[in-house]
């Protein structure tokens, strides 16, 4: 049950992390995944839709936990999927578990107002 990734998202690890995520002047929201979290794969279709909504707003990326365990233990990740909003490289919000598309929608939407 796996799904197509479009080019509206980035797929993150060491090698363009800082570039990305660091110094990226547009705000970047990460999903820490894994490939055996079931959970997981059905938040990616629903981020992956949202996707094409926020371009030039807010960047979307994805961070395979198991590719990438330094950088998941960098962010505190406990529980996938986990959401993090980022600014600047910095945690502004977070969302951990499932959530419909809607309330992601709201959650991204009061976020970006407030930063």
């Amino acid at each position: 049950m796996d799904y197509k990734m479009t080019k509206n998202l980035i797929h993150l690890n060491q090698d363009n992390f800082d570039k990305e995520i660091v110094k990226s002047t547009t705000p970047v929201i990460v999903d820490f995944w894994a490939q055996w979290c079931a959970p997981c794969r059905m938040m990616g279709p629903v981020f992956e839709e949202l996707s094409s909504g926020y371009v030039g707003k807010l960047k979307f990326a994805k961070l395979n936990t198991e590719e990438e365990p330094v950088l998941a233990s960098k962010f505190n990740i406990m529980g996938i999927p986990s959401l993090l909003i980022l600014k600047g490289g910095k945690e502004v919000d977070r969302i951990v578990g499932f959530v419909p598309k809607q309330v992601l929608k709201q959650k991204i939407d009061s976020t970006l107002a407030t930063i």
